[in-house]
């Protein structure tokens, strides 16, 4: 990407609503900082996979090896556009890229963290904690930790509570005398 006055913000998506979530904020901030906006995907291709995903296209006969780049990039088309389906508000800054590398997720972030020089990584977090996340981290906290620029990590929003209704309200228990 050429480099204008203002470094990027690079926003690395896998296709989940933590990824729209994530994508909303760093087109709001984007656009506040009339920065360009770089959207990451990375395929994750360890080294012993073939490279290939099985997909049916559509209603045109039977499935058909498709190489992962290739499947990706559809994929990343269709994300945007329900992307923008469903985030009207969301209007895409002047400059927007979209990116996608082969490998493992982490390490891939990481190198084009050091290639873009951006001033900020925004990545959605699930924002769960699990024995496994406390021992190694998910892959966004892992990012978070190893960046050398600033990392966001957005949280989907949290659920709403839900009102008492026959069937989930318990009456108060009166103390006992």
């Amino acid at each position: 990407m050429a480099r204008s006055g203002n470094p990027p913000i690079l926003v690395p998506v896998d296709f989940s609503p933590n990824s729209e979530t994530a994508l909303a904020f760093a087109m709001a901030l984007a656009g506040a900082l009339k920065a360009p906006l770089v959207v990451l995907h990375v395929v994750h291709d360890p080294a012993d996979d073939p490279g290939y995903y099985t997909r049916a296209l559509g209603n045109e006969g039977p499935p058909q090896l498709r190489k992962l780049e290739d499947l990706a990039a559809a994929m990343m088309e269709e994300f945007l556009a329900r992307f923008y389906e469903a985030h009207p508000e969301c209007a895409p800054p002047r400059e927007l890229k979209t990116e996608l590398v082969v490998g493992l997720p982490v390490a891939r972030i990481l190198e084009m963290i050091e290639r873009l020089q951006p001033q900020l990584v925004v990545i959605g977090s699930r924002g769960r904690s699990s024995l496994s996340n406390l021992l190694l981290g998910s892959k966004a906290e892992q990012v978070a930790r190893l960046s050398p620029v600033p990392v966001t990590l957005v949280k989907p929003p949290p659920e709403a509570p839900q009102p008492p209704t026959p069937e989930n309200h318990e009456e108060p228990t009166p103390p006992a005398s």
